[in-house]
């Protein structure tokens, strides 16, 4: 039987960029910006479809939020620990599972423990929490001794997770947000940086408390089957980058083979790498160019998110991107790709008013058909310009077709002789001969259940 994060969809919010917080924290009075998520955008969220959020960073920070200051207490620019309890309360009695930022492999200079070996340098008791710590040189912060940072950031200094008060400590923050919040998961940030054993720990850790926890790591290069398992040593799932980056350039260059080819590696049935592994599946996030962005044909939305929600994994939207919204990198900072939206206005002014609708339908069909979640995959047309797969499970499955091409496209799939359904449109079609005859606009998509 599925588990709650393998049938879900995951909405995906920065909080500090969707609620129009200061990128410094200056310290002072709470702000209690959390209600507008649990009062406008938690109703959105449910009526799209989504059956659990993912939201982070959350911890006290004195920047961007992954410069953790304090683990335990709501970032000030938010909010306080009562509006998230509130917030993470009403999303579950709508059905959403809530999953946070796990910021563990390193801090900011101004936690605690940092400031201790500041002040006390060699006789501080923390100065084996951190990498790296030599008091005979000196950090570019000018802190009076040098660290290990993360990618040469200063303000950013890692964690040494071999030491055993680091480990007990940081499983407390994790006991901590569930004991107090009740959370469903967490997002383990740069979890190809972590030490594994910590991470082995963690799910053990959290397994006990809570059964059905999820944990999902941030993984960019590399085997996923290192970080995610069945195995128990191992988180549940990672970031799919590999199949992120073929959704946009596969469109773009019209080259489905591409995008068919990193399915056949990470699920194929016969030498699929990844068998049995539910990936997290996303077309952007708040660390790369939104998909609007990098799309050349904005008409490719519609068989990306396809692909997003229909091929093996764990689908996620990343918010405003629903909208069909835009953002690039700018001057290497990420603040186009984080902005403040208002919904109201965005349901008037949405670039590509179309596309919420196209999400509601794809997540009703993924609800309907655990062929979806479970389902075998099966490649059943592919050419540059068209494509289209199969989810198959005991007498349940959805056809999925797409077509990259400029020109409309009449393409014939391998399907059981029987009628099927078009699931935007409701139209029934009967395939004979073993064949589906559709006909796709151009850059069009669409889904195809049996009709029993």
């Amino acid at each position: 039987m599925s588990k709650w994060y393998e049938e879900a969809e995951f909405y995906h919010i920065y909080p500090i960029g969707l609620l129009g917080a200061p990128r410094r924290n200056e310290g002072g009075e709470t702000v209690h910006r959390f209600p507008v998520l649990t009062e406008k955008w938690l109703p959105h969220i449910r009526d799209l479809g989504f059956r659990a959020i993912y939201i982070g960073p959350l911890f006290e920070s004195a920047a961007h939020g992954y410069d953790t200051t304090d683990y335990k207490q709501v970032d000030r620019r938010l909010g306080d620990n009562q509006d998230f309890q509130y917030f993470v309360q009403k999303a579950h009695e709508m059905g959403i599972k809530i999953v946070v930022d796990g910021v563990f492999n390193h801090t900011g200079r101004d936690f605690f423990a940092f400031r201790d070996i500041r002040e006390k340098k060699w006789d501080s008791s923390y100065k084996n929490w951190y990498k790296g710590i030599n008091f005979d040189g000196n950090s570019s912060c000018n802190d009076g001794f040098s660290y290990e940072s993360w990618h040469g950031c200063g303000d950013l200094a890692v964690l040494n997770l071999y030491d055993p008060a680091v480990r007990e400590y940081l499983f407390g923050v994790v006991d901590f947000w569930i004991d107090e919040f009740d959370i469903d998961g967490i997002r383990l940030d740069c979890a190809d940086c972590l030490e594994f054993g910590f991470m082995e720990g963690l799910r053990r850790r959290t397994e006990a408390k809570k059964a059905d926890f999820w944990l999902m790591g941030e993984v960019i290069h590399g085997d996923y089957s290192r970080w995610a398992g069945p195995d128990q040593s191992k988180l549940h799932s990672v970031t799919n980058y590999e199949l992120w980056k073929g959704l946009y350039s596969g469109h773009n260059s019209h080259n489905y083979f591409e995008i068919a080819h990193t399915i056949r590696r990470e699920f194929g049935n016969e030498w699929g790498i990844y068998r049995g592994m539910k990936l997290y599946t996303f077309a952007d996030n708040h660390d790369v160019n939104r998909i609007a962005s990098l799309l050349e044909d904005k008409r490719h939305l519609k068989p990306v998110y396809a692909m997003v929600y229909m091929l093996p994994g764990i689908p996620s939207v990343y918010y405003g991107s629903e909208f069909g919204i835009e953002g690039r990198k700018e001057n290497g900072g990420d603040d186009a790709l984080r902005p403040a939206l208002e919904l109201d206005e965005m349901e008037k002014t949405a670039p590509q008013p179309w596309l919420c609708g196209w999400l509601q339908v794809l997540s009703k069909i993924r609800r309907e058909h655990p062929a979806c979640v479970n389902g075998s995959y099966q490649e059943l047309l592919l050419t540059n310009r068209q494509y289209a797969f199969g989810r198959f499970q005991d007498k349940d499955a959805v056809l999925v077709a797409a077509n990259n091409d400029g020109e409309p496209a009449d393409l014939w799939i391998p399907a059981a002789d029987a009628e099927w359904e078009d699931a935007e449109t409701g139209a029934r079609i009967r395939a004979e001969g073993g064949k589906l005859h559709v006909n796709l606009p151009a850059g069009g998509a669409a889904v195809y259940t049996a009709v029993s």
